[in-house]
């Protein structure tokens, strides 16, 4: 019994000069059995750096509910700086991996000023620098139209079609234009009596309400471009500092 409380008593002076001296206890306890690692030592992260150091930098990794909300440092503020939306002209310079990789980008920001208009909302505050939001739409739609300009490009030069179902444009009973996409059918069109009940053409008599639909059409438009400078005017009165600042600009 003496001779183990003696065993005893030696193990936990050398745990206790090992934690002092500041020694990885794995190294010294490797060849001394009965001694058991401290895994709480203050000095075993700074022994640990060198093996955590990546030779390849990534970016962080979060995988949280914290990726639907603005940087902390940003709450509170009235104004947030961000930079401009892509041009087309930028994203013609950049190769389609890079346009992918800049799509999901600008979609976790979206994401992001959406959850913070929602917040902003239901807090009865103002959304700080809400113009984010429409630059990050211009952008995913420039990138939409720079990508779909290299399938037409790639597709023209393949099968000389510009559409992705080869067609035409054609006219129906009623004088509306559309576009027609060949289809396949098992039988010649000449002998297929559901193709020739369709009517590709419209009698001269259809002319003078194409006339009626495109004036129609036309006074629409002017209608809704008067209601926005009229509604343009009113919040300009009302807000005649904003209405300065804008004219400076």
């Amino acid at each position: 019994m003496a001779a183990g409380a003696g065993v005893g008593a030696l193990c936990r002076r050398l745990t206790g000069s090992l934690r002092l001296s500041g020694v990885r206890p794995g190294l010294v306890t490797a060849g001394t059995p009965g001694l058991t690692p401290n895994l709480f030592h203050k000095s075993q992260a700074k022994a640990d750096l060198l093996h955590q150091l990546k030779f390849l930098h990534t970016t962080l990794s979060r995988k949280g509910l914290e990726e639907f909300f603005d940087d902390p440092v940003n709450w509170g503020e009235k104004s947030v700086k961000s930079g401009d939306a892509w041009n087309i002209k930028q994203l013609r310079a950049k190769s389609s991996e890079d346009l992918h990789k800049l799509w999901y980008v600008l979609l976790k920001e979206k994401n992001m000023l959406l959850t913070l208009e929602v917040e902003s909302k239901r807090q009865l505050k103002p959304m700080p620098s809400p113009e984010r939001l429409e630059k990050v739409e211009e952008s995913m739609k420039n990138i939409d139209l720079v990508v779909r300009e290299r399938e037409i490009a790639l597709r023209l030069l393949q099968t000389g079609h510009e559409k992705p179902v080869p067609g035409e444009w054609r006219h129906d009973f009623l004088g509306r234009t559309y576009w027609y996409s060949y289809k396949e059918w098992p039988i010649p069109w000449y002998l297929n009596k559901k193709y020739k009940k369709r009517k590709f053409y419209y009698l001269p008599h259809v002319e003078r309400f194409i006339r009626l639909r495109l004036e129609q059409s036309l006074r629409t438009r002017a209608r809704r471009q008067s209601l926005e400078k009229t509604k343009q005017k009113l919040l300009e009165r009302k807000f005649p500092h904003l209405a300065v600042k804008s004219q400076s600009q």
